[in-house]
């Protein structure tokens, strides 16, 4: 994994800190960290979303219309929404490993027990519950990230990081159509009931490894050396918020706070629709096998893949975010409302949802680097918290509606015309709410 150059990380390093110094440094620090949170990230948003194939079966065997699959899906970001803030300000009190290992192990434990839902408010309970115990793991890990990388090296390596979502779907389609298409009757379990067992089972064993590959901070990292220490703590400690000294408190009455809420809950609700929709949206072209279905979902996620990165590393070189950002978001508005006009083609509609997943997943890591940016290090943990707990009311409601909608009109259109409205307006006020002299990377 490319790190980027010491001249772009530390211009001003202190000269005890050589450049070769500061590339070690950073390539040991990246090639430790981010393979590891990548593939934790693969199976957390699998466990997350795989609720989209098991649909594709679980809905007939046990009854569930589209508005109860879609409230369930959406259900999760409540237990989410309620426990994350208290999950980052405590990471920030026992340290990452610990917080992480028990977010880890837990999901993982949930997310396996929903081979057993036979009803829908066992169904509800159960997608509480994972939402409670993941609170946290995703604004955690951002959080963490800011211990280690200066604000100039955000860009790709949340991109990096974040492009797990779009891995998670090369890997979880095909994976979930295979089990979903083998494994039926297998020991008296249907095929979505599998799905559950299977796909939970890394999720606890990375948890447990969590103790070990990771360290809380740069000086507890004993895989180190001092001097690599010091590059570290020094290239964070002059590259932190852009002199928003605030106690989370006082972050709290920030009125832009809120509008990187609204922002990012626009940018929510766009991404799940792509995640607890596209198998369903795959199906309606007549695409009846579950393993079909599933290799064609890695289309749009595998363009996704590639995409994400080459635009996170364009926004680092330019230093360029807000309009990164928006555009990712518009791109994504006019691929909703372009996908209703193309029912009769398959070819067709895998291009556009294409487009649409590049365009919504591209602008949700690059987003990150805008609150990284503005916070002070005192509120980060919090506000953090604050704009994903928010924000993902986003991934509450766009299944929750979709679902309403499909089941009232027999189609997805009006929901995914709502979306789309809401993703441009977003874009709009993360222009007009975030002026460029905020988000000056100091270097």
């Amino acid at each position: 994994m490319k790190t980027a150059s010491p001249s772009a990380v530390l211009p001003g390093t202190a000269p005890a800190h050589t450049h070769d110094d500061v590339q070690r440094a950073y390539s040991k620090v990246t090639w430790r960290i981010i393979p590891f949170l990548f593939i934790c990230y693969v199976f957390a948003y699998l466990d997350r979303v795989n609720i989209g194939f098991a649909a594709l079966q679980m809905k007939q065997d046990l009854s569930f219309s589209d508005a109860v699959y879609g409230l369930g899906a959406g259900i999760f970001f409540i237990g989410y929404f309620l426990f994350e803030v208290p999950s980052n300000l405590l990471l920030e009190k026992i340290g990452a490993r610990k917080t992480l290992m028990r977010i880890m192990i837990v999901w993982g434990v949930i997310s396996g027990s929903f081979a057993f839902v036979t009803t829908p408010t066992q169904f509800y309970v159960a997608r509480f519950l994972l939402g409670a115990f993941e609170a946290g793991f995703f604004p955690g890990i951002v959080l963490y990230l800011t211990y280690w990388f200066p604000p100039m090296m955000r860009g790709k390596i949340i991109t990096v990081f974040m492009s797990a979502i779009a891995v998670s779907g090369v890997i979880g389609g095909p994976l979930s159509g295979w089990i979903m298409a083998n494994m039926g009757s297998a020991s008296g379990l249907a095929g979505w009931q599998w799905l559950f067992i299977i796909e939970a089972i890394p999720s606890i064993i990375l948890g447990a490894f969590v103790y070990f590959v990771l360290a809380d901070k740069p000086a507890d990292a004993k895989w180190l050396s001092a001097r690599e220490r010091a590059v570290i703590i020094h290239a964070v400690g002059t590259t932190g918020g852009h002199g928003h000294d605030a106690t989370f408190w006082r972050t709290l009455r920030d009125p832009r706070l809120y509008a990187l809420s609204a922002i990012y809950f626009a940018i929510a609700a766009g991404l799940y629709i792509i995640s607890f929709w596209l198998p369903a949206m795959i199906r309606s072209y007549n695409v009846t096998d579950p393993l079909h279905i599933g290799l064609l979902t890695v289309i749009p996620y595998g363009i996704t893949t590639a995409g994400m990165v080459v635009i996170g590393k364009h926004s680092d070189r330019t230093r360029e975010r807000r309009w990164h950002v928006a555009s990712g978001m518009i791109v994504a508005a006019l691929g909703l409302v372009t996908v209703t006009y193309v029912h009769d083609s398959l070819t067709l509609a895998l291009t556009v949802l294409s487009i649409t997943t590049l365009g919504i997943l591209t602008a949700m890591p690059l987003f990150w680097t805008i609150p990284t940016s503005y916070l002070s290090s005192a509120g980060a943990a919090g506000g953090i918290a604050v704009i994903n707990s928010i924000g993902l009311i986003g991934g509450f409601a766009s299944p929750s509606v979709l679902g309403w909608v499909k089941t009232t009109t027999g189609s997805l259109d009006y929901g995914l015309y709502t979306f789309a409205a809401i993703l441009v307006l977003g874009s709009v006020l993360l222009l007009l709410a975030m002026p460029q002299r905020l988000l000056r990377e100091d270097t």
